[in-house]
């Protein structure tokens, strides 16, 4: 067997609270401790866990391997202890999902780990791990509850981002927050030639658009091919803001396919009609709407995050 090359694939950490629905398991831990926990996981062993929800992300994004192999590696990063995650890994195979690397540590985050496997992003549940990731300068985003939904039909993987906290980084929300927006509006005007620094997603969005310029190549070759990999910029900018935005991306030698200024309009109608499979911003606000159909990630970066609390009341062994 051949040593695999993480510096060319595009790597995602993901915790099992985030990929899968531990909402029973997790009720056990809380009223009865670790030990019951780990019976729990071991009497349970040939029972399935049920999707999370960053499982059809994960299953999406898994199946763009068929486009060159070893383009993309998804590795678990649990809390659980080796034995109880057995569990974790046979709900893998029952899944069929393509996983076979894991990080077990009872009781403990691997979010350290990150750069030793070259990681452009890690997902989990556990909002104290992803803020500790975050603050070391790694991207990672805290997983909400949602029910997923699972796609029977195509093999399109759609991915939305907010701007400002999450792509770039909050240079700009912090002149809105302290000076209003007026200010704001006005500093953008005047800088807008002027890209922002890159923020916690900008690594994963730069990974994403290298599998994109694959399939350019495809299309080159076959004019018939269709595309798998849709990238949206969702944001409340609106002009005379939006032109940073597109040239803060542009100066990164990135892309996106399509962009939302939405000057404050709620975003949960155009998400439920884009339907994403995940969605990435930095206000909660955003996230918690009650009808949002999107699988959403909360990044705990920047001037809107300073009092924000993300430890997540369900917090695997």
């Amino acid at each position: 067997m051949s040593t695999p090359d993480l510096t060319q694939a595009l790597v995602v950490g993901v915790a099992s609270s985030a990929l899968f629905d531990l909402t029973e398991s997790d009720a056990i831990f809380m009223a009865r401790g670790s030990e019951a926990y780990e019976q729990y996981q071991q009497d349970h062993l040939q029972n399935p866990l049920q999707p999370g929800p960053a499982f059809p992300f994960v299953k999406r994004l898994l199946s763009l391997n068929d486009l060159h192999d070893g383009l993309v590696e998804v590795i678990v990063m649990s809390r659980n202890s080796p034995t109880s995650g057995l569990r974790v890994m046979e709900s893998i195979a029952h899944h069929e999902l393509p996983i076979s690397r894991a990080i077990f540590r009872r009781g403990t985050g691997s979010e350290d780990f990150m750069e030793a496997f070259n990681m452009s992003l890690f997902l989990s549940a556990n909002g104290d791990d992803v803020r500790r990731a975050v603050e070391s300068g790694q991207p990672a985003g805290q997983v909400l509850k949602s029910s997923p939904r699972l796609e029977t039909d195509g093999n399109q993987l759609r991915i939305a981002f907010d701007f400002d906290g999450v792509l770039s980084s909050d240079e700009s929300e912090r002149i809105y927050a302290e000076q209003g927006i007026d200010a704001y509006q006005q500093s953008e005007a005047d800088q807008a030639d002027l890209p922002l620094p890159a923020g916690p997603m900008q690594r994963f969005l730069a990974a994403i658009n290298k599998i994109q310029r694959l399939e350019d190549e495809l299309v080159d070759k076959d004019s018939t091919y269709q595309r798998r990999v849709r990238v949206s910029l969702v944001t409340a900018r609106n002009a005379p803001a939006h032109k940073r935005a597109i040239q803060s991306i542009k100066s990164w030698g990135l892309q996106v396919d399509d962009a939302f200024f939405l000057g404050g309009i709620p975003k949960t109608k155009v998400l439920n009609v884009l339907r994403p499979h995940i969605f990435f911003d930095d206000q909660r606000r955003h996230l918690t709407d009650a009808d949002l159909e999107a699988p959403a990630v909360h990044i705990p970066f920047g001037i809107r995050n300073v009092t924000t609390d993300t430890s997540a009341p369900d917090q695997e062994q």
